[in-house]
């Protein structure tokens, strides 16, 4: 028996489990993760999904509507989580500028690392198609922003969109360079780090 049909068997015998609404969500949404890790984003479909998780078909359909809506989710439960972990250091971070950017470049990295290659190929996914594509140019948006006004209190003049938008696509080349394993997380970190420092220390002058 192939593992394909395995997991069909396993699913089809698997007693179904009364879930709250919220908790069915979470549940597909674990495991439409789980898939794009083990299979790539390629197998991800809301067909697929149901099979491995259990429910019928209508089920899924009923939270996402549509493929596209699935990924849009992953996406968006990527980037809050990411969001998330920011928040918390730095809060915990000194007002200097030093340390809002260390934590900006190592909650980047960090969180991009931590969802492996699931995470390049949602994005990937994203970037192919239109309505995908403007959500993720929307987190995008509310990510610079939200470093701009991080940053600037620690800049002589205002901080360029252009400068903060070409962080931005430092810190995506960057993650992505340590999760192929071509350079360390830390040589990562390092180099965005000082590239956030040299945008701040450049503007107003």
């Amino acid at each position: 028996m192939s593992s394909s049909e395995n997991r069909k068997t396993v699913a089809s015998s698997r007693p179904r489990v009364r879930l709250s609404r919220e908790d069915r969500y979470q549940q597909l949404v674990s495991v439409a993760w789980l898939i794009v890790r083990e299979e790539g984003t390629e197998a991800l479909t809301l067909g697929y999904l149901a099979e491995r998780s259990g429910v019928t078909k209508p089920v899924v359909y009923d939270h996402f509507g549509t493929r596209a809506g699935l990924l849009a989710v992953l996406y968006q439960d990527y980037d809050q989580r990411q969001t998330a972990l920011m928040d918390i250091a730095l809060e915990q971070s000194a007002e200097t500028l030093e340390d809002k950017a260390k934590v900006i470049a190592s909650s980047y990295i960090d969180c991009v690392l931590s969802q492996g290659r699931e995470i390049s190929g949602v994005i990937a996914a994203l970037t192919g198609a239109p309505e995908l594509e403007k959500i993720k140019r929307e987190y995008e948006a509310t990510f610079v922003e939200k470093c701009r006004a991080i940053l600037t209190p620690f800049a002589k003049g205002a901080l360029a969109s252009a400068g903060l938008w070409a962080m931005l696509g430092a810190a995506e080349a960057l993650s992505y360079a340590a999760g192929r394993g071509e350079i360390s997380a830390d040589e990562a970190k390092d180099e965005l780090f000082e590239t956030l420092i040299s945008m701040v220390e450049r503007a107003g002058k």
